[in-house]
């Protein structure tokens, strides 16, 4: 191949190439999940379903995790007055790292009726990476204390990740990963002799070309000086 069709067709590969690489792989990946939950409570057993939502967010050198619930569980036979009540969770992590992370929100803002659903605030931790790779976050246990009473709720079901990161462990540099996560960070591809060759080449020409413009454009500056 010549070396302009090598040229050319080295520039058709880059540009193409280019959109391919920063859609290969998202960052993140999010969906409501649906979760049964048996509630014992202290006045007996009760059942709720919930679709639960995971978001994450980089916060320094990991990210902030916060679960919703787009429903109501569990209820209380008499009225919650404003700040009786206060929620906490714990999210199962999975995929390249494992473990647990506990999440914990507000007491509610406003009374809870009697035998009402009782609605959870937004639960919010901090998690940092240990492992490079694809990290899931799935609900676990919600606890809730009020009145001196705890309730505790766990997922009857097997509920799916709502959340999936591609996360870089702390420390972490250049296309070093975990132990056990798969590499998210993205690399330059390697280049051959002849690719290098090419490439200086290239260089070589360019400042050739722009040093014979400048000495072309003095030559008819100091032409049209003359008189």
């Amino acid at each position: 191949m010549s070396y302009r069709k090598r040229t050319a067709a080295l520039a058709t590969a880059a540009a193409l190439a280019g959109p391919a690489v920063l859609m290969a792989a998202p960052t993140a990946h999010a969906e409501v999940v649906d979760v049964d939950y048996r509630c014992e409570t202290p006045i007996g057993v009760k059942s709720a379903v919930s679709p639960i939502d995971i978001k994450g967010v980089p916060s320094g050198s990991g990210y902030r995790i916060t679960m919703s619930w787009q429903k109501g569980v569990s209820s209380s036979p008499i009225e919650l007055g404003k700040g009786a009540m206060s929620p906490s969770a714990t999210i199962k992590v999975g995929g390249a790292d494992t473990g647990s992370l506990t999440v914990t929100g507000p007491a509610n803002q406003a009374a809870i009726p009697a035998n009402t659903p009782i609605k959870i605030s937004d639960l919010s931790g901090t998690y940092t990476p240990r492992r490079t790779g694809k990290v899931t976050f799935t609900p676990g246990v919600l606890t809730i204390k009020a009145l001196g009473t705890t309730t505790t709720c766990k997922p009857t079901d097997a509920p799916g990740p709502a959340l999936t990161l591609d996360v870089r462990a702390a420390g972490a540099t250049g296309g070093s990963g975990g132990s056990d996560g798969a590499d998210s960070g993205a690399q330059l591809p390697r280049t051959g002799p002849e690719d290098s060759a090419i490439a200086l080449g290239t260089l070589g020409a360019t400042v050739l070309l722009t040093g014979a413009a400048g000495a072309l454009w003095l030559t008819r500056r100091r032409q049209a000086a003359r008189p």
